[in-house]
């Protein structure tokens, strides 16, 4: 295994380590509704970016032009506000287990997209990766619905266009950003990170208002409201400011056929996290799953591995 593939598997799990801790957020926030989390969550990301920025802003302000500042307002709403919001709308419209299905094929539309890249492996040494991804979204699927039973009542259909659009949105998120990151080799990743996180803070605050004027739990004390803020404040800082700082260090030292794989260590930590939440120990069809996701990105893996005698690109800088 080389350096720069090595690190960047390693960046790869780390930011799926933090990007489960998103899921435990409906459980620590009570009766709070998933699209205020969401924006809670991102108001934060925005104010500890700008925190983060503030004592050098004139030097990053200067590296970044027009075409960057609306690419980072676009990147803002398609992996951020727009994912998370229809996300949640999908989970309440139309089930858990068909949710989590839909979403769960991110890391083969994002290898299929790599695949079409110059100098990427082909689509036939990457099958056997792809359908180890396949097969532990199956098994996370069936799972979901052992647990969660019927899909919620009302409109099933919309719920799983909801998961489609979501599903669209973070993939272009994902592939964007990506070519931005290749693109601006003048900027670090963190920095782009921070970038990202002002502007999506600057959406959250637009869409703020609507959030909570339009469904604050009619229960909430200050306990309650306390509790919310350090959801909120615990989740922008450690999965959206930590996570996505090791998927931009990530993005760069991997290609996207392999990186695309490194979405299912965030399934795979959510499902660990909710294990111990539960306090309970997983299922076989889990463990199953656990197992494919692993068996993927090894496979992975081991397509991407130069050949012999052919030495490695040096890593970009992150």
């Amino acid at each position: 295994m080389t350096a720069g593939l090595g690190a960047g598997l390693g960046y790869g799990v780390a930011a799926g380590a933090f990007w489960g801790l998103a899921f435990l957020a409906p459980a620590l926030a009570g009766d709070f509704t998933p699209v205020q989390i969401s924006i809670g969550r991102y108001l934060a990301y925005g104010a500890f970016s700008l925190l983060a920025l503030a004592p050098r802003w004139p030097t990053v302000r200067a590296m970044v032009g027009a075409r960057e500042i609306r690419a980072l307002f676009v990147l803002g709403l398609l992996g951020n506000i727009l994912y998370y919001v229809l996300l949640s709308y999908a989970v309440r419209l139309g089930g858990i287990a068909a949710t989590s299905l839909i979403i769960g094929l991110l890391p083969a539309v994002l290898t299929l997209i790599g695949s079409r890249d110059d100098g990427a492996v082909s689509l036939g040494r990457l099958a056997p990766s792809l359908l180890f991804s396949l097969a532990a979204i199956g098994c996370i699927g069936w799972g979901a619905i052992g647990v969660a039973g019927q899909a919620a009542p009302g409109a099933p259909l919309l719920g799983w266009l909801c998961a489609l659009g979501a599903m669209l949105s973070w993939a272009a998120y994902a592939v964007s950003n990506q070519r931005w990151l290749a693109r601006l080799g003048h900027i670090s990743a963190q920095d782009w990170n921070l970038l990202t996180g002002a502007a999506t803070g600057i959406l959250a605050v637009l869409a703020a208002g609507p959030a909570f004027l339009l469904g604050v739990p009619g229960t909430a004390g200050g306990w309650d409201w306390a509790r919310f803020v350090a959801v909120a404040a615990g989740s922008g800082l450690l999965v959206s400011i930590v996570g996505n700082a090791f998927w931009n260090r990530m993005s760069r030292l991997l290609p996207l056929t392999l990186a695309g794989q490194m979405i299912l260590f965030e399934t795979l930590f959510a499902l660990l996290y909710g294990f111990l939440w539960d306090q309970r120990l997983p299922t076989a069809i889990e463990i199953a799953a656990m197992l494919l996701v692993c068996a993927s990105v090894l496979s992975g893996m081991a397509v991407h591995r130069p050949a012999a005698g052919i030495p490695a690109t040096a890593p970009e800088p992150s």
